[in-house]
């Protein structure tokens, strides 16, 4: 089954809220995919909407702020019918500790039938790290783990540990001749530097891929329609816990079902879990 013809994007203008070049990954899968005419505007300034370096804080979840800039990128561009953002998320894997993680969302929002779909892709492949050095020599060592020069650095000033940009924030650090000069600029201004990886797209090749994934998952959600109402985006929505111990019939934390349903017309399917029942060691009962 397609999608219904009213969800067509063939030759559709879509306006690309990004100032970090984000268009080079979203871009040639969505006009391939999709049909869309993806424009970026340069003037256009996605920072006042939350920085990872810490000029401006992020109000809001990560969807919020995504949907925040499509709003923006359609009042700047009247004329285009579709609005694309991506934004990121990093900090430290639920489960397993001292693991980075990161989420990409890619949002698109379609002004004319109302249809937002948004790919996801969640992955430990990130180089999500930071270190507080006393000397140039550790933070060379931290900028090969990190991928550097190709990956981007950051460096601030660390106060008790902590970074300090009010006194001291570098960006765009590219070469190892600069990240020594301004880690020893910040070890001079605060006895201490804290060097971090840059996470803005067009610094970072690795989140970058990991845009480009998000973007693909978008694609095979406007690939999903509705086997009702043929509305694109008919995907895995919500996956319920509870699935029976096959020791002591307690529910656990094993996913029981997944289940689709249409943001349009609200049709609902569950797929069962593969299992009737779940491993011993997810039960809290016979696994405390």
């Amino acid at each position: 089954m397609k999608p219904a013809p009213a969800f067509s994007f063939r030759g559709a203008a879509a306006v690309l809220a990004t100032m970090h070049r984000k268009e080079r990954v979203i871009a040639p899968l969505l006009e391939r995919a999709l049909g869309l005419q993806v424009r970026t505007h340069a003037g256009f300034d996605t920072d006042r909407f939350g920085t990872f370096s810490r000029e401006i804080e992020r109000t809001g979840s990560q969807l919020d702020a995504a949907r925040a800039k499509i709003d923006a990128a359609l009042e700047y561009d009247s004329d285009a019918r579709v609005g694309l953002a991506s934004e990121g998320s990093f900090g430290p894997h639920p489960y397993i500790p001292l693991l980075p993680l990161g989420r990409e969302i890619v949002v698109m929002i379609d002004r004319e039938t109302g249809l937002e779909l948004i790919g996801r892709h969640v992955s430990p492949s990130t180089n999500f790290a930071h270190e507080v050095v006393t000397d140039a020599q550790a933070a060379l060592v931290f900028a090969e783990r990190s991928g550097f020069p190709a990956h981007g650095l950051i460096v601030l000033g660390a106060v008790n540990g902590r970074p300090a940009p009010d006194i001291l924030m570098r960006k765009d650090i590219d070469t190892a001749a600069r990240l020594v000069r301004v880690v020893e600029e910040a070890i001079r201004h605060c006895g201490a530097a804290f060097v971090e990886t840059d996470m803005r797209a067009h610094q970072n090749p690795t989140r970058m891929r990991a845009i480009k994934r998000a973007t693909v998952d978008l694609v095979r959600r406007y690939r999903s329609p509705c086997p009702k109402c043929a509305r694109p985006g008919f995907a895995v929505t919500e996956r319920p816990r509870g699935l029976p111990c096959s020791w002591c019939g307690e529910p656990t934390n094993a996913v029981c079902a997944e289940v689709m349903v249409c943001a349009g017309c609200r049709h609902r399917v569950a797929l069962p879990a593969a299992s009737d029942t779940a491993d011993p060691g997810l039960c809290n009962a016979c696994n405390p």
